[in-house]
């Protein structure tokens, strides 16, 4: 049985496997772990090293024909970017990755003793580590809870933190539009809601854009970081941080580097920085590889992302479905779905614990090493997102507070001796080459783990 009801669209992404990801059936690779990485289409890379090979590229900082033809593209590439989140009002400011876009945001916002930062507790590890420039400068920080039954941003806590730090002069506010670990897609209206109360509002749309579409005409966050190899697979080491131009002067860049001044001297200390985006693009950027952006964006749009965002729904609703009342022979459930109980704001990443049948967690890296072998690509741990970690594992602050407080430093073994707690889990994602195949492998080494226990 098929997963679509559209038989024609169900056909169309089995063809679009056979010609540009047959490698996964050529090496019986079932791969879901798209939310930490996606597949990389043939013809893009076909595409892309055509290009090298035909034509001479040089560093873009100069006017000779080599260089000249590398800003041609890398500008062409800009272009479609802004083009394709609608952005006309933003700067595209090329990052090695969406870490480092979000870096920008932490070096150079500003914070002092007269601004906060206020951020979601389900947030990237890239995002919560901005809270250390704030702290560094005598800022403030705060983080809204999430709710453990759903994991969606409590909205009573979220006003109440809003309301105990609307008096501060510069106020940042940080969430993802899609959480990297749960997929639960968060309610971006919060980003009109906070501007209107003067806040400026940092979006990590980095696992929301792989399945979704983000026009910024309509929401219009002041930062927004992306990272591309998450929505085409290559190439990666290429991000970027999408900045509304009116919000430019918010970050203040204290220090300068190739490519970023337009006019500097040693004799006297005087610099001026450019302007535009290339303030923030330090040195020489990867001018052979963005050119492929471009190449990537249109083969997302020669198959259309609500296409694709309709496909990943039906793909997890699929396997939400298959697993959620899997239960050992004694009823005990084989596994618990973290998160929405329902595909409504839900992504296609879902996280998941199994149980034994005396109703005990497996370790994640027992079953990471089981999945391993039956040539499956899950990921495990906690995914740089310790907040959902710690309210899925049910860690109090206590708790939190006593182990950080009682050693230097420490190893995952050792956490698990002071807080006496398993920590991790295990997250499935899946994508545009994802077909009812995989999901079936791995729904069937999910049955596998029924009625076993955890070896000692």
């Amino acid at each position: 049985m098929p997963i679509s009801s559209n038989q024609e669209n169900e056909d169309f992404f089995n063809d679009l496997r056979l010609r540009e990801f047959n490698r996964l059936d050529r090496q019986k690779q079932v791969y879901l772990d798209y939310t930490g990485g996606n597949l990389y289409p043939e013809s893009l890379i076909n595409q892309h090293f055509e290009s090298l090979h035909k034509n001479v590229f040089g560093n873009p900082h100069s006017t000779n024909p080599s260089s000249l033809l590398a800003t041609k593209l890398v500008e062409s590439a800009r272009k479609k970017v802004l083009s394709y989140f609608n952005a006309d009002d933003y700067y595209c400011i090329f990052t090695a990755n969406a870490s480092g876009a979000l870096q920008i945001v932490g070096e150079n916002y500003h914070f002092d003793a007269d601004s906060c930062f206020v951020l979601s507790s389900d947030n990237h590890n890239s995002v919560n580590g901005i809270r250390e420039y704030c702290k560094s400068r005598g800022g403030h920080h705060a983080y809204v809870t999430i709710n453990f039954e759903d994991l969606h941003i409590n909205q009573t806590d979220f006003k109440e933190k809003v309301d105990a730090h609307q008096h501060y002069t510069n106020k940042l506010f940080a969430f993802p539009a899609q959480s990297n670990v749960s997929g639960v897609k968060h309610d971006l209206g919060m980003i009109k809601e906070m501007q209107d109360k003067g806040w400026d509002v940092l979006l990590d749309a980095a696992a929301y854009v792989p399945s979704s579409r983000l026009d910024l005409s309509v929401i219009k966050p002041n930062f927004v970081c992306v990272s591309f190899y998450k929505i085409f697979g290559y190439p990666t080491g290429i991000g970027c941080l999408l900045v509304r131009k009116d919000s430019f002067s918010k970050l203040e860049k204290k220090w300068f580097a190739g490519g970023t001044v337009s006019f500097v001297s040693v004799n006297v200390d005087g610099y001026y920085l450019v302007n535009n985006h290339e303030r923030f693009e330090n040195g020489t950027i990867n001018y052979l590889e963005i050119p492929a952006i471009e190449n990537g964006l249109k083969f997302i749009e020669s198959i259309g992302i609500d296409r694709i965002n309709l496909r990943v729904k039906e793909l997890t609703q699929y396997l939400i479905d298959q697993l959620k009342d899997l239960k050992h022979d004694n009823g005990v459930h084989l596994l618990k779905i973290f998160g929405p109980s329902t595909l409504e704001n839900r992504g296609g990443n879902i996280i998941l614990n199994f149980y034994d049948a005396a109703d005990k967690t497996y370790p994640f890296e027992m079953v990471q090493e089981l999945s391993n072998k039956e040539n499956i690509s899950v990921r495990s741990g906690c995914f740089c997102n310790p907040g959902i970690d710690e309210i899925n594992s049910c860690v109090t602050n206590e708790e939190l507070q006593k182990f950080y407080s009682s050693r230097d430093k420490t190893d995952y073994q050792g956490m698990l001796e002071v807080l006496g707690k398993m920590r991790g889990a295990i997250r499935v994602s899946v994508g545009l080459a994802t077909n009812k195949d995989d999901l079936d492998h791995f729904i069937a080494f999910a049955k596998s783990l029924r009625n076993k226990g955890i070896p000692s």
